[in-house]
């Protein structure tokens, strides 16, 4: 863009370390609840690129060594200079991409691409005003081109973005495919009531691959593993198999960052990393089935087809029939050495994150979720019950004084995420129940009664236990954000440029010296 721009045509918004000319005639999107979104971004990709850049330097010296056993290293070679590549395939304003430029060290290119003319205008206009044009490189195509034209392994990028309207379906099987060796995909997917309703399983199965539990109260999670599970299956295509390193429910959206490796070995296990949930209808427990199971013999591995079902044709707990939800990703969802190091981060650089507070909230409570599938909610256990809702700390210390593991979740503020048995769980409740008997009368063949006609088959020790306050709760962090602004929630998608008074009047003579 080499025409000059009047700044009073703008309003300036300044995020991070970027300052944006935003249009007064609002034709380029932008949201500034996403400011948290961007923010943990930043600080996951300067978290990744330390080991990255290590691991890349590790490569380059051994080629170097390698070549200086048999020939003298170029001086290009011993030269090139360390450093990532990114691309941003939706980049809207550019904001995004200029405050990677300017916050993120060791950048040699971002390639910031839209397929709106108006983005691509807005893009040149915002990277020209922050002085970062040896960087950033504006771009108008066809996100899915861009990714499939640099497929090449010398053309690949080390970071890929996509943040979409909507869902990022279709943008995977290029991500998967043109992101470096060891490279990072940060995706984001707004369609909640796709990836999370019970309304639109076609259309979740029909973009993911996947369909959701309905009515559950793990489905913000659920969510997260259908597009982890979407991600994998178009990697393993290719050869190439994921790392989730951290993955967030955020607001009205999900967000993953995922590191992709080529591994035909590690696509193998593919299979067992993915699994189905029955999941009761009624009284909400669930059972984990994977697809596959790998056997190790001796130093190798057998990978076998697994049984099932794991569960009878009705809940053991209630007698009601299951719901069927997956396939999803059953493995970690987090990585816990990458999300330390981003926890610290984030707390040496209190001045450089606005949402500073809520970033330490959100990786503190990640750190403490134990690595397993779903969690039971306090409320809906009792809710089946119909029984007084027991203290989160109380209904942990039961868990745990049981010899159980158990933690929150990110994803909901009453989830109790445990390695205990449904039938463990449901002891625990009729054992409260017991202890706060119930004030309304239930009829023989409701829930309630079927699951309460069982005695509990042991005593449990509701005294709190000095591991059922988790850190995050012990130093009052801001673990789970109210709503940010009224009406708060997606955009609408950009409108299309509006004619300024010149314009409408150049038009208005053109026309008149045509008819004359």
């Amino acid at each position: 863009m080499g025409e000059e721009f009047n700044i009073d045509d703008y309003n300036t918004i300044t995020e991070g370390a970027a300052t944006i000319l935003f249009p007064k005639a609002n034709d380029v999107f932008y949201n500034p609840i996403q400011h948290f979104n961007r923010d943990m971004s930043t600080a996951a990709i300067k978290t990744w690129q330390k080991q990255f850049l290590k691991e890349k330097k590790q490569k380059m010296n051994r080629k170097n060594n390698n070549q200086n056993n048999n020939n003298e290293a170029t001086p290009e070679q011993k030269n090139e200079k360390l450093g990532i590549t990114i691309l941003e395939a939706l980049a809207a304003s550019g904001l995004r991409s200029i405050r990677y430029a300017k916050e993120i060290g060791n950048v040699k290119k971002i390639l910031s691409n839209d397929m709106s003319e108006e983005a691509v205008d807005s893009i040149k206009r915002n990277v020209k005003y922050n002085k970062v044009e040896d960087i950033v490189i504006p771009n108008k195509g066809d996100a899915m081109m861009v990714m499939y034209e640099n497929r090449d392994l010398f053309k690949r990028f080390d970071v890929i973005d996509l943040d979409p309207y909507g869902s990022a379906s279709p943008f995977l099987d290029g991500a998967v495919q043109s992101v470096s060796d060891g490279g990072l995909l940060c995706i984001t997917c707004t369609d909640m009531a796709v990836l999370c309703s019970s309304g639109q399983t076609e259309a979740c199965w029909a973009k993911y691959g996947g369909v959701p539990i309905p009515n559950s109260p793990y489905c913000h999670e659920m969510a997260l593993r259908i597009l982890l599970h979407a991600v994998q299956s178009s990697a393993a295509r290719y050869r190439r198999t994921i790392v989730p390193l951290l993955s967030c429910s955020i607001d009205f959206y999900i967000r993953i960052f995922v590191k992709v490796y080529t591994s035909a070995s590690k696509v193998k296990q593919a299979a067992s990393k993915s699994s189905i949930v029955y999941h009761c209808t009624k009284c909400k427990s669930f059972a984990i089935n994977p697809f596959g199971r790998c056997l190790k013999n001796g130093t190798s591995t057998v990978y076998k087809v697994n049984v099932g079902p794991n569960v009878d044709s009705k809940c053991n707990i209630c007698g009601s029939k299951y719901h069927i939800g997956g396939p999803f990703y059953s493995d970690p969802i987090h990585d816990p050495e990458f999300v330390k190091e981003m926890l610290e981060h984030v707390k040496e650089s209190e001045d450089k994150y606005k949402t500073h507070k809520r970033m330490l909230g959100m990786l503190t409570v990640i750190s403490e979720e134990l690595p397993i599938p779903f969690f039971y909610t306090s409320s809906t256990l009792a809710s089946t019950l119909r029984c007084n809702v027991p203290p989160l700390v109380t209904l942990c210390s039961a868990i745990l004084n049981k010899g159980y593991k158990v933690s929150l979740s990110h994803t909901n503020c009453m989830a109790i995420k445990t390695d205990a048995s449904p039938e463990t769980i449901w002891d625990i409740m009729r054992c409260w129940v017991k202890k706060n008997p119930l004030t309304k009368k239930h009829d023989d063949s409701e829930i309630v009664a079927k699951i309460l006609k069982i005695e509990p088959s042991f005593e449990a020790d509701f005294s709190i236990h000095k591991d059922a306050n988790p850190t995050s709760r012990k130093i009052k962090l801001v673990r789970f954000q109210a709503n940010p602004t009224k009406n708060w929630g997606p955009k609408s998608r950009p409108k299309k440029r509006k004619e300024s008074n010149s314009n409408k009047t150049n038009k208005a003579q053109k026309v008149q010296k045509t008819k004359i």
